[in-house]
């Protein structure tokens, strides 16, 4: 049985404008110890479908298939159940760490709250514990800069601190929401490695959500591409940087610049994102494909499975540019 099992999970968000369908049937899992990427461009369903397992969908929005840890079904649980099981088993890093931490408090005590909360220990002790995590994600002098406000780090810093946060009660698996956003390359390399230490050590599960290719090839066992709210590819890592069978994903690849190859322009997909409330009956991605079919349109290609490989696209593959 996998850690976290999700069966035809869709989300949708009701506005003034009418239903906005963010996810459309999505399925995928993740083992004990594993690491996955959900890859693909703003606005593709990524985000929603992390918050969908995490039952941290915003109000107005609704959460419909099955979503299942350690095979419990999370999208039946009260908030009560859910908090339970949040920090404790599920722990989530969140884009903005400055916007996740708390202004007005400092760092042990926004620390210390959690395992005080959740395995009713001293504050003295969880102190104790929070420097030893900060430490273990390589905060320099963490005893002292435990007692610091938030606004003294820098983002790198906050966003290390962010990842100490969500490993306090030693979670199994962790969902990191673009941890490198808005942060240089070398800090991002920086906090991938920790994040790397974090699998290695704690043996957590991670599935890091982002938009960035160039950061999953040397984290992710395996790679699932979304677009317009659902999977378009999914399979190894190696695999699907080495031979993308879908147009979406090759398209995604071709954009990412390389160091060897010399070309004079950067490739990029025509086009703009579907409207989430709008889209199309066929193939999400039909309106920007440069390999259409005739019946791309029309009809929503089926998610097939082929060996570790999965795909939805009507174009053989043998076809793909």
């Amino acid at each position: 049985m996998s850690l976290l099992e999700i069966e035809n999970l869709s989300v949708t968000f009701t506005t003034a404008d009418g239903d906005v369908n963010a996810v459309n049937g999505v399925t995928f899992n993740i083992d004990k110890g594993e690491t996955l990427a959900i890859v693909g461009e703003s606005g593709s369903g990524k985000s929603q479908t992390a918050f969908a397992a995490m039952g941290l969908l915003a109000k107005n929005g609704r959460a419909s298939g099955i979503a299942r840890f350690d095979g419990k079904d999370l999208l039946s649980m009260s908030q009560r159940e859910f908090n339970k099981i949040r920090s404790k088993d599920m722990a989530m890093i969140f884009q903005d760490p400055m916007t996740s931490l708390n202004p007005y408090l400092r760092v042990s005590d926004q620390m210390a709250e959690v395992l005080m909360l959740h395995q009713g220990i001293s504050k003295s002790k969880a102190v104790k514990e929070a420097v030893r995590l900060l430490d273990a994600v390589r905060i320099p002098d963490a005893a002292t800069r435990v007692t610091m406000y938030p606004h003294e780090f820098s983002g790198g810093m906050r966003q290390r601190i962010m990842i100490a946060m969500s490993l306090l009660c030693q979670p199994r698996l962790l969902i990191a929401d673009e941890p490198t956003t808005a942060l240089d390359v070398t800090v991002q390399a920086q906090i991938m490695q920790v994040l790397a230490d974090v699998r290695n050590d704690f043996g957590t599960a991670v599935i890091l959500i982002t938009h960035d290719l160039g950061i999953v090839a040397g984290f992710c066992d395996r790679t699932l591409v979304m677009y317009g709210g659902q999977i378009m590819e999914e399979g190894p890592t190696d695999d699907i940087f080495a031979d993308p069978t879908h147009p979406y994903t090759s398209g995604l690849l071709k954009a990412v610049p390389r160091l060897d190859k010399e070309t004079a322009t950067l490739s990029t997909i025509a086009g703009e994102p579907p409207d989430m409330s709008h889209l199309p009956p066929g193939c999400p991605f039909s309106p920007r494909c440069a390999q259409i079919l005739g019946n791309c349109r029309a009809e929503r290609p089926a998610l097939t499975t082929h060996g570790t490989r999965r795909r939805a696209c009507h174009l053989p593959l043998k076809e793909v540019a």
